[in-house]
């Protein structure tokens, strides 16, 4: 006989968990309880959002299941945000919450909410676990629906008297992970439309994909001379230092690059769901049927069609398709070879930053990123105008080296470095945060130094919310309402938390302050104050606001 909160955790310990995150709450004590003798590491945090999101890199860098635990109410919706970027970015993710008795349901107990109405448009799958009986069973499911298809996020509610309930119910066998693969004719079809292309583009993201379909599909393109672009925050699907790389389809993406989707004749997206970004605002490409001749695969049938009609549409696994099609002999060169060429000189040309204005220029700082860090280094950001910087200027050689929130998130990149960092201590941890960004998770270093998680954290400070303030100026030039920020010493406040800070504000002082940083042996913070003026890598504050004001001016 068990309790349920003892089953919880053995059927957690069944399905290969070995880390869950968390914060601790009354309303699962027995699952608690039960982790005190178990071999899972609980990793305590200092906000439940915080938590899911460490559980959501967890998910991105094993393709397994992150666990998070938080308390009912507010423990709950504090994880919420957490949950979006889990369905948004497809990462297989369990979020286990405790809920009231089931005696005080339907009355507005203490912190009650219904669950499945407050998380059914933001997971795979939303359930409360009535019986301790059906634990085995519905955690079992859990972690099939978790890894199925589409990845995502999947919610459990646990009513605490369930959980000290005693059954004699029995373990479930491990999961284990369905693959959509694509029929040999699709892959045939496929290869056939490329073939006769004079301009084909691959765009790759989404999921599930993995490090062997990284490499086969870059040997595959590189064989064939066809260029490749990686989608929204998925840089990393294949290797950037590639003859056929071409670059990332993200917000403010190189104007020729954005060119070359508009022109290509044949488009093989693979696995992204050309969202909104990816595409420019669904500009790239005309809906419902676009000027290419799109072959669309995707591991969930529901994205085929939902915005762009596909000449060749292909239910199947990311990862899965792209092994196939490496499977394939190469396309020969030839007619292609000048064109992907070019895609690779303007790439090459994009990485090649202008100075920015005042004595800290983050250009030079990635270019010594690039040049420092190793090619299994993990980089993490969360939402600002400061990732621009990154996502344009630093090269993803391996996959899961890079761990940014599709869905926008602020506050992602530190817990995301946390979680990487317990993860693989043997691996360079850095996450690149802006001042506002920081601020919404930057407690979570209390959790990185309780961890020993040596992460380094980049906070570049330029007083306000730079990508709103950029969208006002653009919009309303001059009137500024809401977006400047007052900061604390960032390095004296990382200090106080037990970890290395130090600041830094002139480019030349910055390689030094790096070294150190990663040789401490501690989780480290690094301030960097760069001027407000330099808001993007192609336009100041003030030409942003100039050019506005001469759009909006009266003729």
């Amino acid at each position: 006989m068990r309790t349920g909160g003892q089953l919880i955790v053995d059927q957690l310990v069944v399905h290969g968990v070995d880390v869950a995150f968390g914060v601790p709450g009354e309303s699962y004590l027995a699952v608690l309880d039960a982790l005190h003798d178990a071999p899972i590491r609980f990793v305590s945090c200092r906000h439940e959002v915080g938590a899911a999101n460490m559980a959501d890199a967890y998910g991105k860098l094993t393709g397994r299941p992150g666990v998070c635990m938080v308390t009912r109410g507010p423990g709950a919706t504090h994880a919420a945000g957490g949950i979006h970027t889990a369905y948004q970015d497809s990462t297989p993710l369990i979020l286990l919450i405790g809920q009231v008795g089931r005696e005080m349901m339907e009355r507005e107990a203490f912190q009650e909410i219904d669950y499945r109405q407050m998380f059914g448009p933001m997971a795979k799958w939303v359930a409360q676990i009535d019986s301790a009986d059906r634990v085995p069973e519905l955690l079992s499911r859990a972690f099939h629906v978790a890894t199925a298809g589409r990845p995502g996020p999947v919610v459990l509610a646990l009513p605490e008297d369930m959980l000290v309930d005693e059954s004699s119910a029995e373990d479930a066998a491990t999961y284990s992970v369905t693959r959509v693969h694509p029929a040999a004719t699709d892959v045939d079809a496929a290869r056939e439309l490329l073939a006769g292309a004079e301009r084909p583009l691959v765009i790759v993201g989404g999921a599930p994909w993995g490090a062997e379909a990284n490499d086969a599909l870059t040997r595959w393109c590189v064989e064939s001379t066809v260029p490749v672009a990686s989608g929204w925050r998925c840089q990393d699907y294949v290797d950037n230092t590639a003859d056929v790389y071409v670059g990332h389809l993200g917000l403010g993406p190189d104007p020729r690059l954005a060119q070359r989707v508009r022109a290509a004749d044949v488009l093989l997206v693979i696995g992204d769901r050309l969202s909104e970004i990816t595409t420019s605002g669904y500009t790239l490409l005309e809906v419902p049927i676009p000027a290419q001749s799109l072959i669309h695969v995707s591991a969930d049938p529901n994205e085929l069609g939902r915005v762009y009609a596909p000449t060749l549409g292909i239910v199947a696994s990311p990862d899965a398709f792209s092994r196939s099609l490496a499977g394939t002999p190469a396309l020969e060169s030839g007619h292609r070879e000048a064109e992907t060429l070019r895609g690779r000189a303007d790439y090459l040309a994009n990485l090649v930053h202008t100075p920015a204005p005042g004595d800290l220029d983050m250009g030079e700082v990635m270019a010594t990123l690039r040049k420092r860090l190793p090619a299994d280094a993990i980089l993490t950001n969360g939402a600002g105008n400061f990732t621009v910087w990154a996502h344009r200027f630093f090269e993803f050689r391996q996959y899961r080296t890079q761990l940014a929130p599709t869905s926008g998130a602020m506050g992602y990149g530190v817990p995301a470095a946390v979680a990487a960092k317990i993860l693989y201590p043997e691996r360079t941890v850095v996450c690149m945060a802006g001042d506002g960004d920081f601020l919404m998770t930057g407690q979570e270093l209390a959790t990185a130094v309780q961890e020993n998680a040596a992460v380094v954290i980049l906070v570049v400070n330029n007083g306000m919310y730079g990508t709103i303030r950029m969208h006002q100026e653009r919009h309303y030039p001059g009137r500024v309402s809401g977006t400047d920020l007052v900061n604390p010493d960032f390095a004296a406040l990382a200090r106080a938390f037990g970890a290395h800070g130090a600041l830094v504000e002139r480019t030349a002082d910055f390689a030094a302050a790096f070294d150190e940083a990663l040789d401490c042996g501690r989780p480290a913070l690094i301030e960097l104050r760069v001027d407000r003026e330099a808001l993007t890598p192609r336009q100041s504050l003030s030409e942003v606001r100039e050019a506005a004001q001469a759009r909006l001016s009266p003729p």
